[in-house]
């Protein structure tokens, strides 16, 4: 072995027993440290005890020194294999103050009765806010419009892949185009919301949509009045503007499948319509089952269009569960009952795209 090989050679460190349990001593004991602060902190807003601090702020600064007193722990325990540890430790601890704290925090908010108008405050309840969603019509119907929602992802996915096809083809302005279809996507939903939904489809004033439609012999054109003439109307504001997204990825998609296998088709004396079926659709399955996830996860969000245009009305009619879960902060300050509505829905996602990604796994592996 060369001298210079040697300095990729990792050797074990003998590590005295004393120096093992400081470590060890050291990151249980700022731990207990941490554990008190936060119990005394509970207790005190709780009512439990008279002891406690004006704020979590002690509490963080515990969770830091238990942090570093870990990342240093793990030095005096492991030496050399705990350096390495440095290298992902304190992003894995930094990630757990941004995302589990707020859960658990989350947890907690969604079994109280917490109304903003209310000046006793937060209240645990145990499981009425439970209760009240199982029973809760408006929030099952804006569970059932997601169905729907997602839904209409195989329409706009078959638009997205026709569009692709067509920018793929060799016909003039091919670049124009390709940035003209693009548009939709770089504007803000809720500036389509207002563009569209608030500008060009409204009865009072006349947009020019309506003034077109009494044109063409629509004595009363409305598109928010009816239910599913609402829940369309939304579906393609949307679609409208993700369109694209879903268009540019099947396009790069496209772009990447070798010309000598439609050629080779062609040869074969196959059609183009036999070729799209037989040779680009199943080369192109990992990428259009990647680009519906991603307009799943989209769609699952959707709320600032139904906000911005319809509310949710007629009559919940356009809901969607996290525009539901926002008027239940907004305009019923009900924090507890929004916050469970929001920790289950949370899980519900969790579940769903988790059995869509194995269903989809055996589809999604490159095809040669």
């Amino acid at each position: 072995m060369s001298g210079g090989d040697l300095l990729h050679v990792v050797t074990n460190d003998d590590i005295s027993k004393g120096r093992r349990a400081f470590g060890r001593a050291l990151i249980w004991g700022s731990g207990a440290l941490m554990l008190l602060v936060g119990l005394a902190q509970w207790a005190q807003l709780e009512g439990i005890s008279s002891f406690g601090f004006p704020n979590w702020r002690p509490t963080l600064y515990a969770y830091c020194l238990w942090a570093t007193c870990l990342c240093w722990g793990q030095v005096l325990i492991n030496g050399e294999q705990g350096k390495r540890t440095l290298f992902v430790l304190p992003a894995a601890l930094f990630v757990i103050s941004l995302t589990v704290f707020p859960l658990l925090f989350g947890m907690v908010i969604a079994f109280s009765n917490w109304n903003l108008s209310n000046p006793d405050g937060r209240q645990f309840n145990g499981l009425d806010n439970v209760r009240q969603m199982l029973a809760d019509p408006f929030y099952w119907n804006a569970m059932g419009n997601m169905v729907w929602y997602c839904a209409a992802i195989l329409v706009e996915y078959a638009i997205a892949f026709a569009l692709a096809l067509a920018l793929n083809a060799e016909i003039r302005a091919r670049k124009f185009f390709r940035v003209a279809f693009l548009l939709p996507l770089m504007l803000s939903p809720v500036a389509v919301s207002w563009m569209i939904g608030k500008s060009m489809l409204v009865i009072q004033p006349a947009g020019p949509i309506i003034r077109l439609m009494r044109t063409l012999g629509w004595e009363n054109p409305s598109f928010y009045s009816s239910p599913w003439m609402a829940k369309l109307t939304i579906m393609m504001m949307d679609a409208w503007t993700y369109i694209p997204f879903m268009m540019i990825m099947i396009l790069a998609g496209l772009q990447s499948i070798p010309k000598e296998l439609n050629e080779a088709a062609k040869v074969d004396g196959a059609n183009p319509w036999r070729a799209f079926w037989e040779v680009t659709f199943p080369l192109m399955l990992p990428v259009s089952i990647t680009a519906i996830l991603i307009r799943i996860i989209f769609k699952l969000k959707l709320a600032d269009i139904v906000i911005a245009v319809t509310s949710g009305g007629p009559g919940g009619a356009t809901d969607t569960v996290t525009s539901f879960i926002f008027r239940e902060y907004r305009d019923r300050s009900n924090v507890g009952y929004g916050t469970l509505l929001a920790m289950v829905y949370l899980v519900i996602i969790i579940i769903a795209m988790t059995a869509l990604m194995k269903l989809a796994e055996r589809y999604a592996r490159p095809r040669t």
